[in-house]
């Protein structure tokens, strides 16, 4: 039977103190009911597990999770920055060099949004409190998550203000300590907060590489803003999907 639904990849999260892999529900149940189907990837630098896993997905999902190594983007770690995870590291930038290659939908959370920025040759704030001038409140609140703590300004001329039906702006989440310092050459800004800090960053010329420093996964069942994120990458995923089996289809027939 021909299973319409676009296989997603997710990053899993890591909790050294179990060392063990872990998944928040909301990352799964929203791709689901955006007509995904979610799977956990494991953490590996095998490069070749990693070509398969980027070959055998639709798209992935790049969660929220731990610091990134300031080593990534050319710094000493400071006293403020936080637990890292090299695992996740190493293995993020291998599968998103694969990724891009391949040009498969990424969707960014949080560290996501961090890494792909990293990745890509943007630089990080170690601490917001530390190194930022933070507005009142911050960007890290305690619970519940699924409330909306600050607003973000939209940039009219990214996709993210169309997909948001021409709004300018939002009111979200916020639950980090790090931030978008230098935004990379390669990404856009889709979004700020009311002090300056990169909420939203696209790719120009890939399907879909997006990602946000807020967490709709969180709230995806009350806002219908957070919601179409998850459809929009959703959407992208069945698109590669279909785009494959097209060419496959094709090289049949040639064949």
């Amino acid at each position: 039977m021909n299973n319409k639904k676009p296989m997603i990849g997710v990053l899993p999260l890591y909790d050294s103190e179990k060392e063990s892999y872990w998944v928040l529900p909301g990352y799964m149940k929203a791709i689901e009911e955006a007509g995904g189907i979610p799977v956990m990837l494991p953490l590996t630098s095998d490069i070749h597990t990693i070509k398969t896993l980027a070959s055998s997905f639709e798209g992935f999902l790049f969660t929220g999770g731990q610091d990134v190594n300031p080593e990534l983007y050319g710094e000493k770690e400071e006293e403020f920055c936080q637990e890292t995870c090299s695992d996740r590291d190493i293995m993020e930038n291998l599968l998103f060099e694969e990724i891009l290659v391949l040009d498969k939908p990424v969707f960014g959370i949080c560290r996501g949004l961090q890494i792909i920025n990293v990745l890509l040759g943007g630089t990080l704030y170690q601490d917001l409190h530390a190194q930022f001038d933070l507005r009142e409140g911050g960007h890290k609140q305690k619970h519940p998550y699924h409330e909306p703590m600050h607003r973000i300004l939209i940039e009219k001329e990214s996709p993210l203000y169309e997909l948001m039906g021409g709004r300018e702006s939002l009111m979200v989440n916020s639950l980090h300590h790090q931030g978008v310092k230098k935004i990379s050459p390669k990404l856009t800004q889709a979004a700020y907060s009311e002090d300056g800090l990169a909420e939203a960053a696209y790719m120009p010329g890939k399907t879909f590489v997006f990602a946000v420093q807020w967490h709709p996964e969180f709230n995806f069942h009350k806002d219908p803003c957070s919601f179409r994120l998850f459809q929009a990458f959703t959407a992208a995923c069945l698109e590669k999907k279909n785009a494959g089996t097209v060419q496959k289809n094709e090289g049949m027939v040639q064949g």
